[in-house]
């Protein structure tokens, strides 16, 4: 790894707190292009415009997609920046390059009367199952926590009759989310244990992994007659944020809610807000159509 790319990591960890997984994605992008650019003569430090346009070139040809050219695209431009401010560099080159066109999609999620399913099979699942379960599908839906921000939760998070979560999310930046009085009462049989998490694994030392959960869910969907290719923990996130905007929340506001440093990732929900709109028009305009 090149020595700038390792001070580049390692500001990463220091000033940003970014998570290990994050760093290893960082370190495997940069690498793939280090190893490209080296092929052709240059390190990575040394890259001109027309180098990394090479690369992504190469990118699309192997067959990678949009999204991981974009990615990796990204990867690149905060590493340039990086030596920029550093003075390792006089010029960003990634200042000319275009990025890849993405393909627009939109976030996946339940319908209300799914989730009021997927609440009702958790709440039937085996006595051992079914406390932990509801109780985590009801503070993820009242919440739109990230998986990780769930299973991080310490019990003494919802001592007493806190009505708010000190979440500390991405980057360690922190927010404070409300609790809902049916997560909060789902949640207060667990309180009774005496381990340092709200959701412990198998070993109570240790915190309930992603998989683990992932795993319990799918059971869960199967229960409530759903695909279980539909339900992950992020569709429960994506189905908190497009309901709270069927119902009336602003973008801010949700903004706050998610976690989101840049309101513009936001507004993949606003697919919903032309939904809503249209039931506006068709209730309330003089000229639309009664039935």
């Amino acid at each position: 790894m090149d020595r700038h790319a390792e001070a580049f990591l390692e500001m990463l960890a220091a000033e940003r707190g970014a998570a290990r997984n994050t760093l290893a994605a960082y370190e495997a992008d940069l690498s793939d292009a280090a190893a490209f650019l080296i092929a052709r003569g240059m390190t990575l430090a040394q890259a001109d415009a027309a180098g990394l346009r090479a690369y992504l070139a190469a990118l699309s040809a192997a067959g990678l997609s949009a999204r991981t050219a974009a990615r990796r695209l990204s990867a690149l431009r905060q590493f340039f920046r990086f030596l920029l401010r550093e003075s390792v560099r006089a010029d960003d080159p990634t200042e000319l390059l275009d990025s890849p066109r993405l393909p627009q999609t939109l976030p996946k999620y339940l319908s209300e009367a799914e989730v009021d399913a997927m609440l009702s099979a958790a709440a039937a699942r085996p006595p051992a199952q079914a406390v932990t379960l509801r109780a985590a599908l009801e503070i993820l839906y009242a919440t739109g926590l990230r998986v990780s921000e769930l299973l991080a939760l310490p019990r003494r998070a919802l001592a007493g009759d806190a009505a708010l979560l000190l979440i500390r999310g991405k980057g360690g930046k922190e927010r404070i989310v409300p609790l809902s009085d049916a997560a909060r009462d789902a949640a207060a049989p667990l309180l009774a244990g005496t381990g340092k998490w709200l959701f412990p694994g198998r070993d109570p030392a240790v915190a309930w992994t992603r998989q683990g959960f992932s795993q319990q869910l799918k059971l869960v969907a199967l229960d409530a007659d759903i695909d279980p290719a539909r339900v992950s923990p992020h569709v429960l996130r994506h189905s908190f944020a497009s309901h709270m905007l069927a119902r009336g929340a602003d973008l801010r506001s949700l903004q706050l809610l998610l976690g989101h440093s840049d309101i513009a990732t936001t507004q993949i929900y606003t697919h919903v807000l032309g939904e809503r709109l249209q039931r506006l028009i068709e209730q309330h305009h003089p000229l639309a159509r009664q039935d």
